[in-house]
């Protein structure tokens, strides 16, 4: 499986697509806001004849989910997220307000839910979705347990964890749920996250402040 990293500025927000030699893809959080951010997107998608498959919310917070609607509209991809979010749906514009940053565009509303175990497979790929709830209600984990590695949205970061004060936040049981959902993972599993650098579940065992014995 091949990974390519996007970093969008408006928060920041790292945006992944993940792609295998048979060129079906997945995005998982394309938090494009700016039109230059969404252009990056579609010209890579292009260029490297990739046929995208499903667009994934690790959560429906505004900031990973910004270019939905432009996936829509430039390759009729509907998001794919976890029931629990969507009253992120009406609190979307409110949220942007509070950052002040305009909504420019209405969210889209999930075409399919993605539950607990699901899997999504593109190519000869296998994702699997974890979830965990804390950051948000509906958060969810993409685990490639063939490749070592998860996409863990605003769950757990390099030596932090999501912020938990949102609506739907709970800070107690993020960090449940981290212990039992994501630290019980080999040690050796890259963790991709939604802001900043990858990191490492033995390193966040080991360092990170939230989990360090």
């Amino acid at each position: 499986m091949k990974i390519k990293r996007f970093e969008f500025n408006m928060f920041p927000v790292n945006c992944y697509v993940l792609w295998d030699e048979t060129m079906e893809a997945v995005v998982i959080d394309a938090g494009c806001y700016y039109p230059e951010e969404k252009q990056a997107l579609k010209d890579f998608i292009i260029t490297n004849n990739l046929k995208v498959k499903h667009l994934l919310d690790t959560h429906m917070h505004p900031d990973h989910t910004f270019g939905n609607p432009y996936m829509l509209k430039e390759f009729g991809l509907s998001p794919e997220a976890n029931e629990a979010d969507l009253y992120w749906m009406k609190e979307a514009a409110q949220q942007c307000r509070t950052y002040g940053v305009e909504l420019k565009e209405e969210p889209v509303p999930p075409g399919h839910f993605i539950n607990d175990g699901d899997i999504v497979t593109f190519g000869h790929c296998q994702l699997e979705a974890i979830l965990v709830p804390g950051h948000s209600p509906g958060s969810l984990v993409f685990y490639a347990s063939a490749n070592h590695f998860i996409f863990s949205g605003d769950v757990l970061f390099q030596g932090s964890i999501g912020r938990a004060d949102l609506t739907g936040g709970n800070f107690d049981n993020l960090i449940k749920n981290i212990r039992e959902r994501l630290l019980v993972l080999p040690n050796e599993t890259i963790v991709y996250p939604g802001h900043g650098a990858p990191t490492t579940i033995g390193i966040e065992k080991a360092e990170n402040p939230f989990f360090r014995k």
